[in-house]
């Protein structure tokens, strides 16, 4: 059984019980993503040391790297001045994000045009 961090009553989670988490190469400062966390979440990533998020679509844990082996391990655990977002500084491994780029953050809106800035590591 994963035990319940203390620091989780300073965490305000929406009504579905979630709160976003934001994951930062911890290196570089390189914003990664943007996912879902829940309490029993929080907890496990904290006990594991492997970043593990909830799953809006499949309604289940996403332990980040499971299936692809780009694992997140977790360096620091943030949270902002509201406890309604937390900063997750991690060590990537390969892509952060499902197509395949470093970032889920590959698209730009430049001068009202969007760019695409970054490309997918593989084809």
């Amino acid at each position: 059984m994963t035990e319940r961090p203390d620091f989780l009553d300073d965490i305000l989670f929406n009504a579905d019980g979630l709160v976003p988490a934001i994951a930062q190469q911890h290196d570089t400062g390189e914003v990664l993503m943007m996912a879902w966390m829940n309490a029993a979440s929080i907890a496990e990533t904290m006990q594991t040391g492997q970043v593990c998020y909830w799953s809006r679509s499949r309604q289940a844990f996403w332990r980040k790297g499971e299936s692809s082996g780009h694992v997140q391990r977790l360096k620091e655990l943030r949270y902002d001045c509201d406890g309604d977002t937390l900063l997750l500084l991690v060590d990537q491994t390969g892509p952060a994000c499902h197509t395949d780029r470093r970032s889920c953050f590959y698209r730009a809106v430049r001068n009202g045009a969007v760019e695409e800035i970054m490309a997918p590591e593989r084809a």
